[in-house]
């Protein structure tokens, strides 16, 4: 090394100290998870009081890990948490908590602060804060907003809960079809309060119907004197403002939209729903059928356990007159299995074979009829396709199981029984798993939350029905 090259090397006391300017990558492991001991040291200076401490330990850490160790925080201590961080409790935090602990965070934060916070976000991010508030908070918080503010989240209130006009945003940029592309571009550098965040301009009618879209890019690249109604893209899709987001959702996803304009009943552009939006959604959707499958509920760790308890005692209440019903049937059958006890032993694993056949063929259809890949078109083809799946997997299992009872018990009988009453349950399992839940969704009864209870029922009964009921024809307990 040169002596220039050497004199213009920065020594080692003058490189900067790696430790000090990446704080937040010490503070995660591989997984980008907050360390153990991290979440520890900060609560560990927010019990003795130390909030200044906590602060600097906290201070470097992106909002959504900020969101992570309010997580992390033990319920009771939560409202501590936040007031020892103060305004490290942002906007971006807020809305990136889960929907508990946002309840727990905001609880502690006074009306004033609520109100600040919420006039920083999206409409549909306020709205999600404002919704669970008391009514005499909720009405406290609005009244401390701007106006503007005020009146967009009022309005979002006013649609029901999981629709377009709870989702939607208010802060879209929309230009008359008569501007051009100059005057457009004027608009959009002049006007001081636009919004930052949109990838595409809706153009609208003189009553404030959307027309067509515009694409940001469209615009940069066109001369000036072009007028938007040339440029515009006048195919578009529009979501009601009353329409379900699971059905918004899949109209996205369908057509690979990175935002759509909502429109009120009379037709008039009232907001814009974007695809990071849509993404929540998908998310919590598809979270949701799953958890309603199983009777846990929101299945979230962070749900009050009273609430928890009620939840899920209330499925196992549901399910309990199906094992009753399941019992009446083997107890038409108590004689035989007093003869011979080993149709007790299994008689369960023909029901529990079944069970488990329904269960998978189950969360298929729903998911299907979920994301709109099972229709009215195409239900009977859905239907003799699981069926051939159900019987193949019948016959080889109800093969295979005879085989092992015959080498086990020595009695061809038994085989044959035990066989058949697998391939009949199995197929009882396929066509359950495939019309109960399509029995429901005709009557708008949500399948995920009703299914699981009437397969069950149809896979025990049909089970112990199928065995027994061979097993007393063939003799085995005479």
């Amino acid at each position: 090394m040169s002596e220039t090259d050497a004199a213009a090397a920065p020594s080692r006391s003058d490189a900067p100290d790696l430790e000090q300017d990446a704080p937040i990558e010490t503070n995660l492991d591989e997984d980008d998870h907050l360390k153990p001991e991290f979440v520890a040291a900060v609560l560990e200076a927010v019990d003795e009081g130390d909030f200044e401490t906590a602060r600097k330990l906290v201070e470097p850490l992106h909002p959504a890990d900020i969101a992570d160790l309010l997580e992390l925080t033990p319920g009771e201590r939560r409202a501590e948490m936040t007031e020892a961080l103060g305004d490290l409790v942002s906007a971006e935090v807020l809305s990136e908590l889960n929907d508990y602990v946002r309840d727990d965070v905001v609880e502690a934060l006074p009306n004033e602060q609520i109100a600040e916070l919420a006039s920083e976000l999206d409409t549909d991010d306020a709205v999600a804060i404002i919704e669970d508030l008391d009514k005499e908070d909720q009405q406290e918080v609005l009244e401390a907003m701007e106006p503007e503010d005020r009146a967009a989240i009022e309005s979002a209130l006013s649609y029901p809960e999981e629709t377009a006009g709870r989702l939607m945003q208010r802060d879209l940029v929309a230009v008359p079809e008569l501007w051009s592309v100059g005057k457009t571009i004027d608009y959009l550098r002049d006007t001081v309060d636009l919004t930052s965040d949109f990838w595409e301009i809706f153009v609208v009618d003189a009553a404030y119907k959307p027309i067509g879209t515009c694409q940001l890019s469209w615009v940069l690249r066109c001369p000036r004197d072009i007028a938007m109604s040339d440029v515009m893209k006048r195919d578009q899709t529009l979501i009601p403002v009353d329409m379900d987001q699971e059905e918004v959702a899949l109209r996205f996803q369908k057509y690979a939209l990175i935002s759509a304009a909502v429109v009120d009943p009379g037709g008039r552009l009232v907001g814009m729903i974007t695809v990071d939006d849509i993404v929540h959604i998908i998310q919590e959707e598809a979270g949701e059928d799953i958890l309603r499958l199983s009777g846990a509920g929101d299945g979230d760790i962070n749900q009050p356990i009273l609430l928890t308890v009620r939840t899920r005692l209330m499925w196992l209440l549901i399910n309990l007159p199906t094992a009753m019903l399941a019992a009446t049937v083997v107890n038409l059958f108590d004689a035989e299995i007093a003869k011979y006890a080993v149709l007790a032993v299994l008689m369960g694993i023909v029901s529990g074979m079944g069970g488990n056949a329904g269960t998978q063929t189950l969360a298929v259809v729903v998911r299907a009829i979920a994301t709109n890949q099972l229709t009215s078109s195409n239900t009977r083809r859905v239907v003799f396709r699981e069926l051939r799946i159900a019987a193949t997997n019948g016959v080889s299992l109800g093969i295979l199981i005879g085989i092992g009872a015959f080498f086990i018990w020595h009695n061809p009988a038994l085989a044959m029984v035990f066989g058949a009453a697998i391939l009949i349950n199995n197929i009882v399992a396929g066509l359950a798993g495939v019309f109960v839940p399509v029995t429901l969704d005709r009557f708008n009864i949500d399948p995920a939350i009703s299914s699981a209870v009437f397969v069950t029922m149809c896979t025990d009964c049909m089970g112990f029905m199928s065995f027994l009921g061979l097993a007393t024809l063939a003799g085995l307990g005479s």
